[in-house]
């Protein structure tokens, strides 16, 4: 069986099984394998899916609000219903009609169309999707590749070369139409990267130093990367290297750093470290955390929001917890995409005031609404998405104890969950304090698209140092 199936069909088939496990069932239906499909981002049935106008982040969360969970311990081997096994015969026979050799993931959606009475078969239906018309949509997308290059290939090169040179140290830095560019450029080098390419290359290999106060996984794994991946170097320089302000003033560290590199990227304690690198370097600073932003995290958070909830004009992003520098930035940048942007907090932990009033400024021309409310069960009942951080990050140790009492009432868990929108994802910008700001129950549920944040910190970052050093 396995032998006439494509890599890519076999990976859905496993994905199907994994599914089925995580949602307690001991037998794969039609509604796992379309999951399944689902996790192949760059396959032929998630184009034919989206040429038939249906946005595959929507029909995963439709799928899932039906699904019953299991009860009980799942064993290791899951079976295929007889419906499944009927939609997987379907296939083979779709791969024959349609005189293709192998069994691909588009042949398995279209079993699954003819199979029909399973839970996958009744939502596609539903969904208006008619055979005849998905078989004239898979011919179409066969002869074009596994790989559309040219939806991959589309970056607004013109606004990103206007950012060349520049520091990125606020989301305010950036325009509202620059914040678009950077983020469509960052879901088309997402795109480019899963199906084996690299959308932006520099004409020559460029240097990247990268200052740490602070510790960090993402930040220096996809900083990293991302000048890897663009033919770049990154070189790590830790506090006991540079000792900023301590060893060495910020501004001799500037004025060495740019007669070696074409960026600096600093993960710093005060914001006002990274003012003064600026002031005195002669090459674009680009903000990594400080204790007033965190503009990269915002970028790759909107990507993944427009990931699975589209447009993000009018939708409604609700952060529940300490008012942090994670929530400023996203305040600022729900502003200047039309975002409404409410946090539930304690009361004097609100947001920084003048960040406060800065969004709303913004907001009267976008059309958002920016809020602060005391009281987070009402501030989700209207959220596409919640959002959460830890209570008490790097430096607050000291405060951690009352930070826990003071913020109990404001965990995530499942019973807050239940008061949002049906469908409303789950976003933390990790490391989480689990059992704490949010619950085992709900960073690991149906939900939850944490990992895909942290997976798009790597692109986000990859259009913020194409964007900022430009020469490609």
């Amino acid at each position: 069986m396995w032998t006439r199936f494509s890599e890519k069909a076999r990976r859905a088939i496993y994905y199907a099984q994994e599914e089925a496990r995580r949602l307690g069932e001991n037998v794969v239906g039609t509604e796992h394998l379309l999951l399944g499909l689902l996790h192949e981002s760059d396959s032929i049935a998630i184009r034919v899916l989206e040429n038939l106008g249906i946005n595959p982040g929507s029909l995963r969360m439709e799928i899932e609000r039906q699904l019953p969970k299991g009860e009980g311990p799942v064993g290791q081997e899951v079976q295929l219903t007889p419906r499944t096994k009927r939609a997987i015969d379907l296939a083979y026979e779709e791969a024959r009609h349609l005189g293709n050799q192998h069994v691909g993931t588009e042949h398995l959606l279209l079993g699954l169309i003819r199979e029909g009475e399973g839970l996958a078969g009744r939502i596609l239906v539903k969904k208006g999707i008619q055979l005849e018309q998905a078989r004239a949509v898979v011919k179409a997308v066969q002869s074009e590749g596994e790989t559309p290059s040219a939806q991959v290939k589309s970056v607004p090169a013109e606004v990103l070369r206007g950012l060349k040179g520049r520091d990125l140290l606020s989301i305010d830095d950036l325009s509202r139409e620059q914040c678009s560019a950077l983020l469509q450029t960052a879901a088309a080098m997402k795109e480019a990267t899963k199906s084996g390419q690299e959308l932006i290359r520099w004409k020559r290999p460029h240097l990247l130093a990268m200052i740490f106060e602070k510790p960090s996984l993402r930040t220096r794994f996809t900083f990293e990367a991302a000048m890897v991946h663009m033919g770049g170097h990154a070189i790590y320089l830790s506090p006991n290297e540079i000792g900023l302000g301590k060893r060495e003033s910020v501004a001799d560290v500037a004025r060495n750093l740019e007669r070696w590199c074409q960026a600096i990227m600093a993960r710093v304690f005060a914001h006002q470290t990274l003012v003064e690198l600026a002031q005195h370097a002669g090459v674009p600073v680009i903000n990594a955390l400080s204790d007033l932003e965190h503009p990269c995290q915002a970028l790759a958070d909107f990507q993944t929001l427009m990931e699975h909830k589209g447009d993000p004009k009018g939708l409604h992003l609700v952060f529940v917890g300490d008012g942090n520098n994670v929530a400023n930035s996203l305040a600022l940048l729900s502003a200047k995409l039309g975002t409404h942007f409410t946090i539930a907090c304690p009361p004097g932990y609100e947001p920084h005031e003048g960040i406060l009033s800065r969004a709303r400024e913004i907001a009267t021309e976008t059309g958002s609404l920016i809020t602060v409310t005391h009281d987070p069960r009402e501030a989700v009942r209207t959220a596409d998405a919640i959002y959460t951080d830890v209570w008490a990050s790097m430096g607050q140790e000291h405060e951690a104890e009352q930070r826990k009492q003071v913020f109990a009432p404001y965990q995530v868990n499942a019973d807050l969950l239940k008061l949002a929108k049906p469908g409303a994802i789950v976003m933390h910008c990790l490391p989480a304090h689990r059992g704490e700001e949010i619950t085992d129950e709900v960073i690991d549920g149906t939900q939850s698209v944490v990992f895909d944040q942290a997976e798009n910190r790597l692109h986000a970052q990859k259009a913020v140092l194409a964007a900022l050093i430009g020469d490609w």
